[in-house]
């Protein structure tokens, strides 16, 4: 059985108002403030321990907030959690199986507790099972499934009240290439009947391809709400990343890095490095490389790349931890 609870879809389906979480002296999270409007994909990211798993628990009625509101379709999550859960289905990083119940049997238990009944019990699990592509390994035992088979089992489970609202913690972590695939295509199916979702994942690439807006969170607080591309743009330093492959050890390159003008490593790559060159003028990036080589570095490719989300993240975030120089700074240590 579908959720009954009433909602209007002219207000947002999920809505965060300085929420804050505190476990003793630790402030999980510090006055997160967002909202979503209902039939969108939002990714929420951010390192482990930044505060997205409780904000999610607060969300889905399995903890409490210490202050603030959160609303899902209208119903306050701590005064209203029965229509909450109504309309919300979660899908957590990890959950229980139970030994010698089959993939069907395990649907089936839930469907119960939700209240579905004879053969609309049986319609409804057969559906879930089908869109999960479950149902050839309905005989399945439920503890012995592979990872990928596992996540799409706990989705089944998340589904089979038809909630009008996803939250998906990590779905994706630990799936191989082919699974992540496919739960994309799940995902994405979804969005395209209207669910609401707001899924958290490391892999950034990935939420940027599949979805509407992204909100990060680091250290509690929410850092940025708004579209791939918002974080995309360039910063008020004009940059350029170039990907550099060297024959032999890229050590050489590193040190030269290191000393060049305008010059920053990224990150290392196998037989390289990815640089980010603080200019985007052809002339300098030819300059560069120019010097690289008249320095000695084995370059046997030297190309542009587009900025990637990840580099995106780790630059606002960078810029947001530097020392404000305007401040009051320490007295030097005695010598």
């Amino acid at each position: 059985m579908s959720s009954t609870v009433p909602f209007d879809p002219n207000q947002p389906a999920i809505v965060v108002e300085d929420l804050r979480r505190q476990f003793g002296a630790l402030q999980a999270v510090d006055g997160v403030s967002f909202s979503i409007d209902h039939g969108r994909v939002v990714g929420f990211v951010g390192a482990n321990g930044a505060g997205k798993t409780t904000t999610m628990r607060i969300l889905a009625t399995l903890d409490h907030a210490s202050s603030g509101t959160a609303r899902i379709g209208g119903y306050d999550v701590m005064n209203h959690p029965s229509q909450v859960r109504q309309l919300l289905g979660w899908m957590p990083d990890a959950f229980g199986t139970y030994e010698h119940m089959t993939v069907i049997e395990y649907l089936d238990f839930y469907a119960r507790a939700l209240g579905y009944r004879r053969q609309e019990r049986q319609h409804r699990v057969r559906e879930v099972m089908d869109f999960t592509d479950l149902t050839p390994l309905a005989d399945r035992l439920s503890n012995k499934l592979s990872k990928g088979q596992t996540q799409r089992l706990c989705l089944g489970r998340a589904l089979l009240h038809d909630p009008q609202i996803l939250i998906m913690d990590e779905p994706a972590a630990g799936l191989d290439p082919q699974a992540r695939v496919e739960l994309k295509r799940l995902i994405r199916i979804l969005a395209e009947e209207g669910k609401t979702i707001l899924i958290s994942s490391h892999i950034l690439s990935e939420l940027g391809e599949m979805c509407d807006s992204l909100l990060f969170i680091d250290k509690g607080r929410i850092v940025h709400h708004g579209d791939a591309e918002s974080m995309m743009r360039p910063s008020e330093t004009p940059e350029t990343l170039v990907a550099v492959q060297v024959s032999g050890e890229h050590a050489q390159l590193l040190e030269w890095a290191l000393t060049a003008p305008k010059v920053t490593v990224v990150d290392e790559t196998k037989r390289g490095a990815r640089l980010k060159i603080e200019s985007t003028d052809e002339a300098f990036i030819a300059a560069t490389l120019r010097r690289m080589i008249m320095d000695g570095i084995p370059v046997v490719d030297f190309h542009r790349e587009e900025k990637r989300l990840e580099d995106a993240f780790i630059d606002m975030l960078g810029r947001m931890r530097e020392p404000n120089l305007s401040a009051p700074q320490p007295p030097p240590l005695p010598s």
